[in-house]
């Protein structure tokens, strides 16, 4: 792991001491070129937008966006690579977002919005069954389940990732402080990062819990469903009736613990959910349901909120003389986030978003969850094989993240520092104790979030005989761009 870390930490020295594309950290931006010529380079961002009339008023709005990861990771133990052999390490490049968005307004009284691409495509995994005619199917000898862990055959192939709608709904203003709509949408509950945008995350990436539902009951976050959301004074809300995804096989009684299990069933019912916060300093925009991370000091926000998502009878588990009981998903969270200039001279600014999360999902349920997990295997211990842990279950967890953006003249017309860190605490039912775990990193700002690298180190806790038996590691080198 230090080999890895002191190459991933060269190439960023590297890329920040030597680049030659400058932006400052505002948008719209005009730096200029330290060459002899004394010529400009014009960073000015226009956002991508279809003028229908003359005042754009009328228009259609693109957004493209790219997020390839570079990582070193050490291995649960007990993985096993595509080969079948034991891996304590492992290092591999894969695209972790893809995306396209266009939302469109020939009216302020209605907006259709559609948002397509690919997650997660890696050298092992993220394909289509079989990979098309030039695929590899059988030869990646086992896949994993991501909720036991178990390994087994698979034709899965890592090539031609299928397109997907991520969202797609339409939109109608009913007065100025209240809009609804339909469709396949992102107006999540619980919590602000329950609707977090993927553009302007802080640390790398979302903790993952934050999407308690994620590819069980919803689809890459999002439900079928109908949603009301607007401002009220300083009051910002969102609530829906959602229709989740029906999937689960059901729970199950664990013989060598002498418990019920919960675990997803098939069902047709309705769910509810929303999210509410009060905006103490700046309002933000909610025409879209995205939040944003860090504003990077352009505003000043102070807000406190609160969420749920209810969803009746969506698990079971078995008893000891095997009765079936069901259970409601009750899912609460209350987080607070600021984001504040702290000095306009040299533009620094300190950003923190906590939130705490009560989950019930029924009795012991737990899901391990690997991003790009490339290991292979079951492991030999309970989190599974790769950089799989315990992610989201029955309990209580707790996340805090902060970040300070470095005065300007730190690098110059260079681009802007932002080192972070993340804090979690999890306390599923599950296991015998809760567990501590850490994220660090600094975020490159070649221009805001436009262009931006980021190198993220982030430690896990690994289960045995539900307990905590130690830690793992892995480090990862983002770049990330949008239009």
């Amino acid at each position: 792991m230090k080999i890895h870390l002191t190459m991933f930490s060269i190439v960023f020295v590297m890329v920040v001491s030597n680049n030659s594309t400058l932006a400052q950290d505002t948008i719209p931006s005009i730096v200029k070129m330290g060459n002899k010529a004394g010529d400009f380079v014009d960073h000015t961002y226009k956002p991508l937008t279809l003028k229908l009339n003359e005042d754009g008023s009328k228009y259609i709005r693109f957004l493209f966006w790219n997020q390839m990861w570079a990582r070193a990771t050490e291995n649960n133990p007990g993985t096993l690579d595509v080969s079948g052999n034991p891996q304590s390490t492992s290092t591999d490049i894969g695209i972790r977002r893809a995306r396209v968005l266009a939302y469109a307004e020939i009216s302020p009284r209605f907006l259709i919005l559609s948002h397509w691409g690919i997650n997660n495509q890696t050298f092992t995994n993220g394909g289509v069954p079989g990979g098309g005619l030039t695929g590899n199917p059988g030869n990646v000898p086992v896949i994993v389940d991501p909720e036991t862990g178990v390994g087994s055959a698979s034709g899965m192939s890592a090539k031609k990732p299928q397109l997907f709608f991520h969202d797609i709904w339409t939109e109608f203003k009913i007065t100025n402080e209240l809009y609804a709509g339909m469709g396949l949408h992102y107006w999540n509950g619980i919590s602000r990062m329950s609707s977090h945008s993927t553009l302007n995350f802080m640390a790398i990436d979302a903790p993952i819990f934050n999407w308690p539902l994620i590819e069980l009951t919803d689809q890459f976050a999002r439900q079928f469903g109908f949603y009301a959301k607007g401002q009220i004074a300083k009051w910002d809300y969102r609530i829906a009736l959602n229709k989740p995804f029906s999937v689960g096989s059901g729970g199950r009684y664990e013989a060598t613990t002498s418990r019920p299990v919960a675990a997803n069933v098939v069902n047709d019912n309705w769910a509810t959910q929303g999210y509410i916060a009060y905006q103490f300093l700046e309002k933000e925009n909610n025409k879209l349901p995205f939040f944003v991370g860090s504003y990077l000091g352009s505003k000043k926000v102070f807000n406190i909120g609160a969420g749920w998502h209810h969803h009746p009878e969506a698990t079971n588990s078995v008893t000891a003389n095997g009765e079936i009981q069901n259970h409601d998903i009750k899912l609460f969270g209350i987080d607070t986030f600021l984001d504040l200039p702290i000095n306009k001279a040299s533009g620094t600014a300190l950003t923190t978003y906590s939130v705490f999360y009560h989950y019930d999902f029924g009795p012991n349920y737990i899901r391990n969850v690997g991003i790009m997990n490339v290991g292979f295997g079951s492991g030999t211990t309970q989190n599974g094989p790769g950089n799989s842990q315990p992610m989201i279950g029955t309990g209580k967890i707790f996340y805090n993240q902060t970040g300070f953006l470095l005065p300007k003249n730190w690098l110059g017309e260079k681009g802007r520092l932002q080192p972070f860190a993340a804090i979690t605490h999890k306390n599923f039912e599950y296991y015998n104790e809760g567990a501590w775990q850490y994220d660090a990193g600094m975020n490159y700002y070649i221009n805001a979030h436009q262009a931006k690298l980021t190198l993220q180190y982030s430690q896990r806790p690994i289960f045995e005989n539900f307990n905590k038996s130690g830690t793992a590691g892995e480090f990862i080198f983002q770049t990330q761009i949008f239009l």
